[in-house]
Order: C-alpha cells, then sequence, then structure tokens
C-alpha cells in the first residue's frame, strides 16, 4: 500500500469518456468475450449503462480478472451529513467487482450478483477529487466467482472495500424489458 503521507499522486485524474448511453442489444455481444465487452464500452463502440452517466462512474481499464473504475464524486451525490452517500460508493464498488467477474467469462456466459458487502474506511467528500476502485477476481468455480475491491483517492488510503459473489449462467437470448 502506498503511503498516504506521500505527495506524489498514485493515479492522475481522467476525463470520463465521451461515449454513447444505452444498453447493447444481444446482437453486438453475441460471440464476444466478457473481456471484449468491457473493453469495448470506454471506446464507444458499446454503449455504456446509463446509470455511468447518472453517477459519473466509468470503466478507465479493465484486463482479465481486473477493472478498474473512475468516478468523480460531487454536490449532486451528497448525503444530509454533507458527504458523499453511500449509495454513490457502493456503486463505485459493484461495478468494479461486477466488471471484474465479467473480464473472465466466455462468450455465452453472463452472471447475477448473490451478494455483496461494503466497509466504509474514511468519509468520501465532494471536494476530495477523483476517486478510484480496483475490483479483482479472487476465484472461480464452475457456477460462482468471488471478487473484491477498494476505492482509493489519489495519495493511495482507501476509503471503502468489498466483496462480491456471482452466479455465473449462460447468457439469455432475449432480453425481458
Amino acid at each position: 500500500m502506498q503511503d498516504a503521507t506521500n505527495s506524489e499522486p498514485i493515479f492522475a485524474p481522467s476525463r470520463m469518456p465521451d461515449v454513447p448511453f444505452g444498453i447493447a442489444h444481444p446482437e453486438q455481444v453475441t460471440g464476444l468475450s466478457g473481456l471484449d465487452v468491457i473493453r469495448a464500452i470506454p471506446t464507444g463502440a458499446l454503449p455504456a449503462p446509463p446509470m455511468a452517466q447518472t453517477l459519473q462512474q466509468w470503466i478507465e481499464v479493465a484486463d482479465k480478472g481486473r477493472a478498474e473504475f473512475r468516478g468523480n464524486p460531487s454536490n449532486a451525490y451528497l448525503n444530509p451529513m454533507g458527504l458523499i452517500h453511500g449509495g454513490w460508493t457502493m456503486a463505485l464498488l459493484d461495478s468494479a467487482m461486477g466488471c471484474a467477474v465479467q473480464t473472465i467469462l466466455d462468450a455465452g456466459e453472463m452472471y447475477v450478483s448473490l451478494g455483496t458487502e461494503v466497509k466504509f474506511m474514511r468519509p468520501i467528500t465532494a471536494k476530495m477529487g477523483q476517486v478510484r476502485a480496483i475490483g479483482t477476481v479472487i476465484d472461480r468455480t464452475r457456477q460462482t466467482a468471488s471478487a473484491e475491491a477498494r476505492v482509493e483517492d489519489q495519495s493511495g488510503r482507501i476509503l471503502a472495500t468489498g466483496t462480491s459473489t456471482c452466479f455465473l449462467m449462460p447468457a439469455k437470448q432475449e432480453r425481458q424489458e
């Protein structure tokens, strides 16, 4: 872990990609691995989920078994105590963990979350600047995958952590609206 007293940032803030928002149609993702799908979103080849626009959270980079998200906490996400609402942080962790799991899926596989646990270590404020969540797969069986993630500020302080277990299954050919 980075020494939190170091004045050098451990990551440089980035801009949210200018991409379309929506839901990919099944024919757009047929034959693509989970990693291919996740990597196509920040390029605009596939739409980013609408919640990413609402929450100002996006995929920064993804590799097999790992996904890094960025988020811009702002006054739009304050709770009554003047801190960033825990739900915003949980969404950032959930996205990083879920997308890390998606990166290990073969074409024709999908996942749903079975359970997620989050621990808040330090408050996030609107003045803090950009934060990042790094999600990593820690185990995969035939039917489940587990992931962990942490949210950290630019100095490397851990703000929140999470774990998640996902159920793996064949992708459905048709989505119900």
